[in-house]
């Protein structure tokens, strides 16, 4: 069964990895004690999962590529299309291996998502997730503060995108990879906070740490347009018209 588990990653990673992907592997029961029961993803402890993360490649390697030979549907972002395409590949890739998606933003009934993706990272090993609850010495009393994952190469400058599920993959041998701590004194993390909840908008929080990439200028561009404006800044609104019944 290892082995197969190792055969199923690589395939997995060989496709993704060319695409400016990364996965890694978890099991469900991590994520699971991690969270209340109402966030619980319904599977058994030992299955297998991976969360798939975006680094700053993928706008060239995948989304740009993507935009030039798939026929858009005006019904999310290009971004989200691009993945759930490249991930659907996968699956069918897979043959008869059943694989269940989780795209970050897809929603329940309840108006919950259907997994929190900074702590699907987290347990992963992907990248650390950094809470008002790693600070110490905490100086906002009463104000609200959200947590950022920072990944120990691309800090910021980086995406959660999905979870691949594999409901008849139980792997209790998989031995856990801590994420690496990389924002490590009181003094980093309350400035990375501080950036995160008050100033996210111009970037600076995803350098908080020496990176070897970051989004391009063009990538930066795309992100800080509003989402639907984006299709008008990639000369897609015509193309759009011209296929509005596929």
């Amino acid at each position: 069964m290892e082995r197969c588990v190792v055969a199923l990653e690589e395939k997995i990673r060989d496709y993704l990895g060319n695409l400016g992907f990364e996965i890694y592997p978890f099991k469900v029961g991590w994520y699971n004690e991690a969270l209340p029961p109402a966030f619980h993803l319904p599977y058994p402890d030992n299955t297998l999962a991976f969360v798939v993360v975006s680094i700053p490649a993928m706008f060239d390697k995948a989304f740009k590529p993507f935009l030039r030979n798939q026929v858009l549907k005006k019904i999310r972002d290009p971004i989200d299309q691009c993945i759930s395409y490249h991930l659907t590949l996968v699956k069918q890739s897979l043959d008869n291996q059943q694989l269940d998606i989780m795209y970050d933003y897809e929603m329940l009934p309840n108006r919950k998502p259907r997994f929190l993706a900074q702590t699907a990272a987290h347990v992963a090993g992907a990248a650390y997730y950094y809470q008002r609850k790693d600070v110490q010495q905490d100086p906002w009393g009463e104000k609200k503060i959200y947590g950022v994952c920072i990944h120990p190469r691309y800090g910021g400058w980086f995406a959660i995108r999905a979870l691949l599920l594999f409901p008849e993959v139980e792997v209790p041998f998989l031995l856990r990879n801590s994420p690496i701590d990389c924002v490590t004194t009181e003094e980093k993390r309350i400035t990375l906070l501080e950036k995160f909840n008050f100033h996210w908008k111009d970037w600076s929080y995803r350098d908080i740490i020496e990176v070897k990439d970051k989004y391009s200028e063009e990538q930066k561009m795309y992100f800080a347009t509003p989402p639907a404006e984006r299709l008008k800044l990639l000369n897609l609104q015509e193309d759009l018209q011209k296929n509005a019944n596929y």
